[in-house]
């Protein structure tokens, strides 16, 4: 990888953490901003340690590290998590697809709208490996660029793809929030469309 060797995953994230930041950043809706951060640790567990004299429990919350979390922040400092990245550099193992899909599952326990990709970086023209989408069965999508760094087309499709996840992560917890409402939207149906992205023609 030419002298890039030594670099780290969490350093690779952190070099464009800031700019992935600062383009959501742009987008403002009702009140909040979109946020990119990397490291963050996010609830995947909350266990009831005893009840109140109330009837309240006592909730304590185990987490895991995230590589990219994607929130919308609003004006009073809360926050809601949107999007989960997970992300490695060349080579992806077994391992890995099975560690990180079932880090999905959990996170999606505490939050059931959550949406969860994973990034491989560094990827050359090689595809994304066939153990990776066997076993990944918790990703909503999974994309890899060819460097470290992402080409111009590479980013475009990838912060792209990051609004439109984190718009139906917010629809979605729409529909399990809102679903008593008189004047919730309704659907009569909903499904996952599969875009496949070619490497390069074969030969």
């Amino acid at each position: 990888m030419n002298g890039d060797e030594m670099t780290t995953e969490p350093q690779w994230v952190n070099g464009f953490i800031k700019k992935l930041d600062e383009e959501l950043k742009k987008t403002t809706k009702k009140g909040f901003v979109m946020s990119a951060a990397d490291g963050t640790k996010l609830a995947y567990a909350c266990e009831i340690q005893k009840y109140g004299s109330d009837g309240k429990p006592e909730v304590t919350t185990n987490k895991y590290e995230t590589d990219i979390l994607i929130s919308d922040v609003y004006a009073d400092g809360s926050w809601v998590p949107r999007v989960i990245v997970e992300c490695k550099l060349e080579g992806v193992t077994t391992h890995d697809a099975l560690t990180y899909s079932a880090k999905a599952s959990s996170h999606r326990a505490v939050h059931p709208y959550l949406r969860y990709g994973f990034l491989a970086g560094g990827r050359a023209d090689y595809a994304l490996p066939a153990r990776l989408i066997r076993h990944g069965q918790q990703f909503d999508f999974m994309i890899s660029w060819k460097a470290m760094n992402a080409s111009a087309t590479e980013w475009k499709s990838f912060s792209l793809l990051i609004r439109k996840e984190a718009d139906a992560s917010r629809k979605l917890q729409l529909l399990l929030t809102d679903n008593r409402s008189l004047t919730r939207v309704k659907h009569s149906g909903i499904y996952k469309p599969m875009n496949f992205v070619q490497v390069r023609k074969p030969k």
